[in-house]
């Protein structure tokens, strides 16, 4: 059982302040309680997507967010038992209570599961030259600049290892060799990586053309170049319950116009609004995708992935988005480089104190 003193919230709480607490508490979760520590419910990720799909902004309160009824256990239920709920209910996380609903801690499913392999794999696209970055990636491909003392594509392998991801491919062409050498098979690392190799330029999307064997479970894509603390089995059991053919993973832009807008009719003025803020989702380069959607593609031919979702839902297959809270960084330019050096989640561990005297 967990301590949960971090991840407490009342209910006046933001939903930015909420992903705040989510994120820094690393259970996926806040708790709702009242002022004698009485549990009222609960905040995931999940309620948070639904509620920015729902129109809701991060400066809503979670009053009208959070999950009144929650599955909850008693601390006298043994550790099996509970494990055996959450497995049922396909639960991630279950706070633990007393008879009078205070919180006393919580369980993570992840603590059953922690030598389990997925085997959906994970598809890396790390073949593009990188040309808005140069002179970097003059002699190094762009997913292997250091950020935080390793490569991107390093950070990426290790983040969705320790999800329990083991297969990866990835796929390369503009100085391919140098991240081959440096990964090989992947088994320094833990896992086992296998490469497509792009004889021409095939867009976001084409190298997977070239799967030889074609998948038979979902596999999951995403751009090596996009840095993120989002859990990827999340999008993956986001993919598969809500039976789509293909997600992508969109995160909310904001962008504050300068200027004040005039709204006209002729030259009636009919509004003005003072330095508005657009609100839009953006793709975020993260995507699953079903194993029926590879027949959309034709083998070695170029493709970029929102040609691939156009193509889907001409075929009349449901195709649907991911929202993000998670921080998400696409490093494509100079100052995104310089800023991928500040990600919090990204820097190494302190060292634990010594015990020396």
């Amino acid at each position: 059982m967990n301590d949960v003193s971090q991840i407490l919230i009342p209910p006046s709480t933001t939903v930015r302040e909420a992903i705040e607490v989510i994120n820094r508490g690393a259970m996926q979760i806040a708790l709702v309680i009242d002022g004698s520590r009485r549990l009222l419910g609960t905040v995931t990720d999940g309620d948070i997507r639904r509620a920015l799909l729902k129109g809701f902004t991060l400066e809503h309160s979670v009053e009208k967010v959070f999950n009144r009824e929650p599955f909850v256990v008693h601390a006298n239920i043994s550790r099996e038992s509970v494990f055996q709920l959450m497995n049922l209910n396909r639960l991630h996380q279950i706070p633990v209570v007393d008879s009078e609903f205070h919180i006393i801690g919580i369980q993570l499913w992840e603590e059953s599961t922690e030598n389990r392999c997925r085997e959906n794999p994970i598809v890396i696209m790390a073949g593009g030259k990188g040309l808005r970055l140069r002179p970097h990636t003059e002699h190094c491909p762009k997913p292997m600049l250091p950020v935080a003392g390793k490569p991107m594509l390093e950070h990426i392998i290790e983040r969705a290892r320790n999800e329990g991801f083991c297969h990866f491919i990835i796929s390369i062409r503009h100085l391919g060799h140098i991240i081959e050498k440096y990964f090989e098979d992947g088994r320094r690392f833990g896992v086992k990586i296998k490469y497509l190799h792009e004889t021409q330029p095939l867009g976001t999307a084409g190298a997977l053309s070239l799967l030889t064997p074609p998948p038979s479970i979902p596999i999951l894509v995403t751009n090596g170049d996009v840095l993120t603390n989002i859990r990827y089995g999340d999008i993956l059991d986001y993919h598969v319950t809500n039976k789509a053919i293909a997600t992508m993973a969109v995160r909310q832009y904001e962008w504050q116009h300068p200027l004040g807008v005039v709204q006209t009719d002729g030259i009636d003025l009919v509004g003005l609004e003072e330095k508005p803020i657009y609100r839009t989702q953006v793709n975020a380069g993260i995507y699953v995708l079903d194993p029926t959607s590879l027949k959309y593609f034709i083998i070695n031919e170029k493709c970029d992935m929102p040609s691939l979702f156009d193509r889907l839902k001409e075929g009349k297959h449901r195709t649907i988005v991911f929202p993000m809270h998670e921080i998400w960084l696409d490093v494509g330019k100079p100052e995104d480089y310089i800023h991928s050096e500040t990600l919090e989640f990204l820097q190494p561990s302190p060292n634990p104190p010594s015990s020396k005297q």
